[in-house]
């Protein structure tokens, strides 16, 4: 039992969501994690449409789920491209990237990386922040914010 949590604690997780922000933390992610030699893990939560029907789900359009399968489609095309990027850019990754475990969950984004972060129980979770200041950030919050608070685990935020 020991042994696997020890095994499981051996990563580092980094939630990306495809923003150039997003890009510089999946760097720092693999810089570090091929630094230490751990494993990586890649997560993106893909919206759910179940949490905010109205939000995505034109209104004629019956049950959602051909909608849900869609985004998680896109979401997959959106994740190859943003890796491929990323090797293009920092060759010297593409074995750690090539390595790396690809997570795509749906759902509230705070809730799902804090899930996983449960479930995988990482070293590490690195997120990207636009660093939003002032009124909007009072009015919104922020993702990663709100991950800060209430992650059991470190957790660094990269800034592009």
């Amino acid at each position: 039992m020991a042994e696997s949590q020890d095994k499981m604690r051996q990563n580092v997780l980094v939630a990306i969501d495809f923003s150039p922000h997003a890009m510089a933390a999946l760097k720092y992610a693999a810089n570090m994690s091929k630094c230490i030699g751990t494993n990586l893990t890649i997560l993106h939560v893909v919206h759910d449409l179940a949490s905010s029907p109205g939000y995505y789900a034109p209104k004629k359009i019956k049950g959602g789920k051909k909608i849900l399968k869609r985004l998680e489609e896109i979401a997959e095309e959106m994740m190859d491209e943003f890796l491929a990027k990323l090797i293009k850019e920092n060759p010297e990754l593409k074995s750690t990237i090539k390595k790396a475990d690809v997570m795509l969950v749906s759902g509230l984004t705070v809730t799902k990386i804090l899930q996983v972060v449960e479930k995988l129980q990482p070293q590490l979770l690195v997120m990207g922040n636009k660093g939003r200041s002032g009124l909007k950030n009072i009015l919104m919050g922020s993702k990663a914010e709100q991950v800060i608070k209430l992650c059991p685990i470190p957790v660094t935020i990269v800034k592009e």
